[in-house]
């Protein structure tokens, strides 16, 4: 394809006059230039979407501050007034898209409130591989109100989460938000004003069960990762937040008089972690414990609060939040020497339930790395804006907007070359047409012009045969220096010129007779129809570029549009996958290089329509000159009697 352009390019030039040849390399130029830019130049992901904010999730040490591992996590994105424009966008929400901060990859999320009325909206968004201190960015798009609902509750967390509870259910139990669907067995007191918009209020008396599927089971010295947001009504003593129990084997989370423990019991030897610092009544603590083969870790706050030197027993029973699950009793504790043991008291009263209220309860069969906890404590509590900052809206910038983003983005190579050809010739028609359009402007009126001076010496052309060579060009000195700029353009006054000097070589001999033979006036009229040839010859040069353009764009673009939708109907037989959204972009966009075509004849028809009137018009003036200024030359001359009378008339 380069090699062919480099060689329509030298004919073209070839047949160019002056600077002409300079447009058609500037024009091929920006022919290049555009075949190679197939994307937006804003780098807009989707153009249907008219807003965009950018989010930015900031680790390092001016923001969240978070230096160990992090990886794949859910971060949850707080919408209000004063940082998103809920009038623009869907009622629901579901005009929201994240996309990764290379504006490319899209991110799942999901939604757990959306309130337009109000101005609120929690969003959970998995971001793959979060960097600790470092500055992440994501985009969220939304404006598109016509955009189908992408929200993606499963695919917003990894297969390792095994239960995720929002407590946003009211008179039903609790949703698994995760893949596995562990659904709470049994409804709870839903509360407004939690951490995360709505939470579960737990009275101590009867706890929320949770289900005892295989996937929620855990193995002897298996890895767990347990969070929550909890709220204390009071100080209790030993008070159970999360309880699981399979015969002699448990595990337990709880609060005792504000200090937060955990409690492993493991065939009846009993072990709880030491308690630290208590926490005060009346608050919201993130609290959450991982735990692997020998060490048991309890957070408080996004920071390690105390650790248990032990491994987790096998359990796949029922497990309660607020208290023990009904019918299953702790198996009596055996006194402990272990360092990490607790009183023996202490250890068998596990039978008091959490009075408080609970929220965002998730569950993962992986020991989560302390910086994940750390970003799900500052990013869900009231230190959320050390992590998340919120850029302002973005609008589109860019012209291509709506449907003819997307068929733009779906144009595979062979349509671009198609299209990069067409361009080309619509720039060269462009460039013709303004061209010719100057040309044929100047050239009428000079002939306008010239027409007015030689009314003026039509009558006596003795000027022709007895003048100096200035006066004939300037027509017995009627055209003035400052007219000669303009009547140089006009064809009629070349033709005039060379009828001149034709008339003038046949007078050698001053005292001879001025008379013209037939045959002279014939060879006069030859020479005069020859300069007219040419004359007309130079209104028609190019024209043909635009007959090119009228008749080979739209086949051109038929040609690129018959290879898209051989290319779109291959790839789908190759896949497999026949639905209308895998035919419906390759067909679309096989389609735009029939309307570049069409873009490239159409304007090219118009022109040349236009071009071919004046240049008609001008042909049949050059026509009616010549035929006049013969007449006049063989009357002017005549060697009859006639003449003779006309010249003593004239003395």
């Amino acid at each position: 394809m380069g090699g062919m352009r480099q060689k329509n390019t030298t004919v073209v030039r070839a047949s160019l006059p002056g600077s002409f040849g300079g447009f058609i390399a500037v024009a091929l130029l920006t022919a290049m230039a555009l075949t190679c830019w197939p994307g937006d130049a804003a780098a807009w992901w989707n153009d249907q979407w008219s807003l965009r904010k950018k989010v930015t999730i900031d680790t390092s040490p001016t923001g969240a501050n978070v230096t160990d591992q992090i990886g794949a996590t859910p971060v949850l994105i707080r919408l209000h007034a004063g940082n998103f424009r809920f009038g623009q966008a869907r009622e629901d929400g579901g005009d929201l898209r994240f996309v990764a901060g290379d504006d490319v990859t899209p991110l799942k999320h999901h939604v757990e409130k959306y309130d337009s009325l109000l101005g609120e909206a929690f969003i959970w968004v998995n971001v793959p591989d979060l960097k600790p201190g470092a500055k992440t960015d994501i985009w969220l798009y939304y404006g598109d109100k016509n955009a189908p609902s992408a929200s993606d509750v499963k695919g917003s967390y990894d297969p390792d989460t095994v239960l995720v509870y929002h407590f946003n259910e009211r008179g039903t139990p609790p949703q698994d938000s995760s893949g596995w669907a562990n659904h709470a067995q049994s409804a709870g007191q839903n509360v407004d004003g939690a951490i995360i918009g709505s939470g579960l209020h737990l009275d101590g008396l009867t706890p929320l069960l949770l289900p005892a599927s295989p996937s929620l089971a855990l193995t002897d010295g298996g890895a767990i990762t347990w969070s929550a947001w909890v709220k204390p009504a009071s100080l209790q003593r030993d008070a159970a937040v999360y309880s699981r129990r399979d015969g002699a084997n448990g595990l337990i989370v709880g609060f005792d008089d504000g200090a937060p423990f955990v409690e492993l019991d493991n065939n009846g030897s009993v072990l709880r972690s030491a308690t630290a610092a208590p926490v005060a009544p009346g608050g919201w603590h993130h609290l959450a414990l991982t735990a692997t083969p020998g060490l048991v870790t309890l957070y408080l706050d996004g920071s390690a609060y105390a650790t248990l030197n032990g491994t987790l027993p096998s359990l796949s029973s029922v497990a309660a939040l607020g208290g023990e699950a009904a019918g299953v009793a702790p198996a009596p504790a055996p006194p402990q020497t272990t360092a990490n043991a607790s009183p023996p008291a202490a250890a068998a009263a596990t039978g008091n339930g959490f009075a408080g209220d609970i929220d965002e309860l998730a569950i993962s069969k992986v020991a989560r790395s302390a910086g994940f906890i750390k970003i799900a404590s500052i990013g869900q509590g009231g230190e959320h804006e050390k992590l998340i900052v919120y850029g302002g809206d973005e609008e589109t910038a860019s012209w291509l907007s709506g449907y003819f983003a997307v068929i733009l983005k779906s144009v595979t190579l062979d349509g671009w070359v198609v299209i990069g050809v067409l361009i080309f010739m619509a720039i060269v028609s462009w460039i013709v047409m303004v061209d010719k359009a100057i040309f044929v402007n100047q050239q009428a009126k000079a002939n306008a012009r010239f027409k007015n001076f030689f009314r003026q010496v039509a009558s006596d052309l003795s000027l022709l045969d007895q003048g100096a060579a200035e006066d004939i060009s300037s027509l017995g000195g009627r055209i003035a220096l400052a007219d000669r700029k303009v009547v140089r353009h006009s064809s009629l006054y070349r033709i005039y010129c060379i009828g001149a000097k034709e008339t003038r070589s046949r007078f050698h001999d001053a005292s001879a007779p001025r008379v013209l033979s037939p045959q002279s006036i014939a060879a006069i009229r030859a020479a005069l129809d020859g300069s007219l040839i040419e004359e007309a010859q130079r209104l028609n040069r190019l024209m043909v570029l635009l007959t090119i353009a009228i008749s080979g764009g739209p086949f051109l673009g038929l040609l690129g549009t018959v290879v898209g939708v051989m290319i779109t109907f291959a790839a789908i037989a190759a896949s497999g996958d026949v639905n209308v959204n895998a035919i419906a972009p390759g067909i679309a966009a096989a389609l735009v290089a029939t309307v570049a075509g069409l873009g490239v004849a159409i304007p090219a028809l118009f022109g040349y329509n236009y071009l071919i009137s004046r240049i008609k018009d001008l042909s049949a003036d050059m026509q009616i000159f010549v035929d006049g200024f013969t007449t006049k030359i063989a009357e002017f001359y005549d060697a009859t009697p006639v003449r003779d009378q006309r010249s003593l008339a004239a003395e």
